[in-house]
């Protein structure tokens, strides 16, 4: 029962989506999302680890720092891919991520190469396609190029993280030292940017950005922790249905079926990747 904490993360991930999306319809520049995404994450992290008792002082310093790095940089491409593309598109193609996380692990942790890697790649590869059938537009695939970039670099990010777990670094010093690295970047990004006076919708809309985020981090890493590994990989995909609802409903974006198989072709994918690094890893 435990792994259901992934549905409810899917459903924060998605509502931070959405906010994501109208904050930038709203007019809000990109830095602007991120750092108040970044800093409302950092101050509900830095009340967590003081109501918990955890120690920030750490050996692996280094580590928290790549992959703070990485996480802000995954996450500005993966804002900018949702305001370029239908918010279900952008995020089903962002979830490519477990397929370049498979290959990260064949490449610096050995992971063996088999028949499960080549379905999953194949699988990933026809998704991508049917997804963006038949609009192959210029806009269109630069923006699915960036939600790509965006698969990669959260592919690199869950290998820190897997990689500070093996270090025995507990999850909220992770996601604080990710928060802080993220609010201090993001802020020296919007210092040359234009400040968009706040109104009470876009307080709210960018307030919503930071608590579902962080609301889907801390189910996320329940789920992970207590439930099952493979179900809970396999339940992240609720994210791209609850994205395609509220597509739906806020902006009437109704995908064709060839796209409906493309999404169902990426989450099967997905769910294939982390069976073949969970038996073979």
């Amino acid at each position: 029962m435990q792994s259901l904490w992934m549905v409810a993360a899917g459903f924060f991930f998605a509502g931070m989506g959405v906010c994501v999306k109208l904050s930038a319809k709203e007019g809000y520049s990109l830095a602007e999302i991120v750092f108040y995404r970044s800093v409302i994450m950092f101050f509900i992290m830095l009340a967590l680890v003081h109501w918990r008792n955890v120690r920030l002082a750490t050996p692996h310093w280094r580590w928290h720092v790549k992959r703070g790095v990485t996480g802000f940089c995954s996450l500005s491409v993966y804002f900018y891919a949702i305001s370029l593309l239908p918010l279900a598109t952008a995020v089903t193609l962002n979830y490519t991520s477990p397929v370049f996380l498979m290959l990260m692990l064949m490449f610096f942790r050995g992971l063996r190469f088999n028949w499960g890697i080549v379905f999953a790649l194949g699988l990933g590869f026809g998704g991508v396609v049917f997804l963006l059938h038949p609009s192959f537009e210029g806009q269109v695939l630069f923006g699915a190029s960036v939600a790509l970039a965006s698969a990669v670099l959260t592919a690199m990010v869950y290998f820190d993280v897997s990689g500070l777990g093996r270090l025995g670094e507990p999850t909220a010093r992770t996601v604080f030292y990710f928060s802080f690295i993220s609010t201090l970047l993001s802020l020296a990004w919007v210092v040359f940017s234009r400040w968009n006076p706040i109104t009470f919708q876009g307080f709210l809309m960018l307030a919503g950005t930071g608590v579902f985020a962080t609301l889907g981090q801390l189910a996320m890493t329940r789920a992970y922790s207590r439930g099952k590994v493979l179900l809970s990989a396999s339940l992240t995909y609720t994210a791209v249905v609850f994205a395609t609802l509220s597509g739906v409903i806020l902006w009437g974006e109704h995908l064709g079926w060839m796209e409906y198989l493309g999404m169902a072709l990426v989450m099967a994918s997905g769910i294939s990747a982390n069976v073949s690094i969970k038996s073979k890893n």
